[in-house]
This record gives structure tokens, C-alpha cells and sequence, in this order.
């Protein structure tokens, strides 16, 4: 049997844990928020109506390519470039190439920066890993313009964070949005796990606080998790609404559809 990703790989492992994910999504809505394309995000309306249920269906298909068969997970990316190209039929433009890189780059990005956050530094080659698997999504996609190597991605994932991210509307807007599905307490750690994951362009950027004060909660979580017993912390702070699709995030696949 051929998986897209091989059993074993750092990639699985990252993708396998709520926590690592969570902190994928941390990430990425920081750095959604500033996009110059987030436009696009707006066009369907979904993302500002629910931006938790959008995280979902996102890491659904994430999840669908990672730990499917191969025939399969091309399915699910054909699924997804579809969609995409359905959007900008509606719309009568499309999506600029460098927006798709920009959505690859974060994955690429955040898988790493929240697995080292959580667990250990990764090797070069795991590193590797995680970029060549991602850029096979893109390359399976159409996206033009993809590097062809780690170090590649490196720089231009550098030059893409000072192109193409800006304050607008739009990032003022969405995080109105997260504030008021997660609720203040939620939405406050939200922003302290931002700060523990994103890069510094998107730091300043965003004028988030330079003190970690997720830092000690976070070695406290990590003490809970040697025991077992980190869901005694994550009922707290998690939406209850979704609890249930939280827990099934540490769990091997079962694979519904995904939405998008």
C-alpha cells in the first residue's frame, strides 16, 4: 500500500497531535490577517462567519493528505485546486500564484515552528521532510513558481513575508472575528500563542507584546502531558462547541469528506 506520506514520517507525527495543529492555526490566522490576498478569504464570506469551522475544514484536508494512500490524497488535492478554481470563476479573476505559495510557505512554516515549540528541534532532513511533502501538494496544485529546495523555500519564504503581508481593514476585521467566537479569555491566549509562534515580521506587524506570557502555562501543559492528564488544561481553555473535533485531531483519520 503507497501513502502519500510514509508511516514514520516527522510529517505524520506533527499532523497527528492537537497540540502542534493548534498551534499551525495560531500561527497561520496571525499571518492570514495581514495577507494581501485575504480579500479572497472574504469573497465566500465563510472565513469571517466562522473562523473556527474554516480551521477545521482546512486541517480536515490537510489531515485527508497526510495520512491517506496516495490515489487518495491526490483526490483530495484535486478537490481542493478545484474549489479554488470554482471561487475565482465566481469572482472572473484568479488567485495570484504567489497568494497559493504564500498558503504552502505557512504550512511549511508553522508545521515546523509549532512542532519545535512543543517537542524538539528538528534535523535538517526532517526539515527537508516537511518542505518536500508540502511542495508535492503544490506541484500536484499547479502553483507556478515553487522552490526546489529547503534552503530555497528559506529565502523566499523570507522575501514573501516582507512582500506580501500589510496592515488593512481586513486584518482589524478578522480579528473582531476571533474575539468574538473565542470570547475574550480564549481569544487572549490565542494572541499569546501568536506571539510564541510568529515569525518577527509578523510580530511587528501585528504589535503583539513582546512578553511571553503563555511561556510558564506552556511548560506547565508540557509537565500535564508527561502524565497524561493534559486535557485537564485543554477543557478550560478549549471552544467546548469543539471539543469533540479537537480530540479527534489526536487520533488516526476517519475519512468524511471535508468541507471547504
Amino acid at each position: 500500500m503507497k501513502y502519500f506520506v510514509k508511516p514514520g514520517s516527522i510529517v505524520r507525527e506533527i499532523w497527528g497531535k492537537s497540540d502542534t495543529i493548534l498551534f499551525i492555526f495560531a500561527g497561520a490566522s496571525a499571518e492570514f490577517a495581514l495577507n494581501k490576498a485575504v480579500d479572497w478569504l472574504y469573497f465566500t464570506g465563510r472565513l469571517p462567519a466562522d473562523p473556527l469551522g474554516r480551521l477545521f475544514s482546512t486541517v480536515a484536508y490537510a489531515r485527508r493528505i497526510v495520512f491517506s494512500e496516495e490515489a487518495d490524497a491526490y483526490r483530495a488535492i484535486d478537490s481542493m485546486a478545484a474549489i479554488h478554481a470554482g471561487v475565482e470563476a465566481k469572482r472572473g479573476t484568479s488567485i495570484p500564484d504567489w497568494a497559493y505559495r504564500d498558503v504552502l510557505f505557512m504550512l511549511i512554516d508553522y508545521s515546523i515552528r509549532s512542532y519545535e515549540l512543543l517537542e524538539r528541534r528538528l534535523t535538517l532532513e526532517e526539515r527537508a521532510e516537511v518542505f518536500q511533502i508540502f511542495n508535492r501538494v503544490g506541484t500536484r496544485m499547479g502553483i507556478a513558481g515553487l522552490p526546489d529546495s529547503l534552503a530555497t523555500w528559506e529565502a523566499d519564504r523570507a522575501q514573501h513575508l516582507l512582500q506580501n503581508l500589510e496592515q488593512s481593514p481586513y486584518t482589524s476585521d478578522l480579528y473582531r472575528q476571533y474575539r468574538k467566537h473565542l470570547g475574550w479569555v480564549r481569544y487572549w491566549l490565542l494572541l499569546q500563542a501568536q506571539v510564541l509562534v510568529v515569525p518577527r515580521r509578523v510580530h511587528l506587524l501585528l504589535k503583539l507584546q513582546r512578553l511571553q506570557l503563555l511561556r510558564p502555562v506552556l511548560a506547565l501543559y508540557k509537565f500535564f502531558r508527561k502524565f497524561k492528564a493534559e486535557w485537564l488544561l485543554k477543557e478550560l481553555i478549549l471552544p467546548p462547541a469543539y471539543k469533540s473535533e479537537i480530540k479527534e485531531l489526536d487520533s488516526f483519520p476517519r475519512f468524511a469528506h471535508p468541507k471547504y
